[in-house]
């Protein structure tokens, strides 16, 4: 049992409607037992679009946590069952009003997987043609584009913070050899 943990209680203290959040208490590999609070999300999905001129679009959103506007990939959850391709695609047509004729897996990272089940899974869109934005009733953002050369500069300058943008900004620039 190393490196690995039993849950012998599980106790639900919030559900909502993104995640729920359970207490539960696990049996370590000395015996003894801690606590874990647990995110318990059904995961996301990013897509960097890139253009010909390897451009790229990024969403600028306000996120209450922070109180402030972020810029991003853009991004958002998987619905229960939903293949992260299909989301991916409905993301990036909703939020930039693209499609794309290239999608491209790039793998999923664990944002905080201290305390939280998500698992975003990234993807590179090429081959842009542009149709309608079709932004959900409650999202407001503005949509940038800005060279992929600088987006990295950006990242490593810390002025790009978000972190699926930071490794999918760098992940594409990899990819595209930039």
């Amino acid at each position: 049992m190393h490196l690995e943990e039993k849950t012998v209680n599980s106790e639900v203290i919030y559900e909502g409607v993104i995640f729920t959040v359970t207490h539960d208490t696990a049996l370590l590999e000395n015996g003894s037992t801690a606590f874990r609070d647990v995110l318990w999300h059904h995961g996301g999905v990013c897509v960097i679009p890139v253009t010909e001129n390897n451009e790229i679009f990024l969403v600028k959103q306000f996120r209450y946590p922070f109180g402030t506007a972020t810029r991003e990939v853009p991004a958002g959850k998987l619905e229960k069952g939903e293949s992260h391709e299909i989301c991916g695609r409905r993301e990036l047509l909703e939020e930039t009003g693209y499609t794309c004729s290239e999608f491209i897996y790039m793998g999923e990272m664990l944002p905080t997987p201290a305390y939280n089940s998500e698992v975003t899974h990234m993807y590179l869109a090429k081959g842009l043609t542009f149709s309608s934005q079709h932004l959900d009733d409650d999202e407001f953002l503005d949509v940038e584009k800005i060279p992929l050369e600088e987006a990295v500069r950006q990242v490593m300058e810390g002025r790009i913070r978000d972190g699926k943008t930071q490794l999918a900004i760098l992940k594409a620039a990899r990819i595209l050899n930039l």
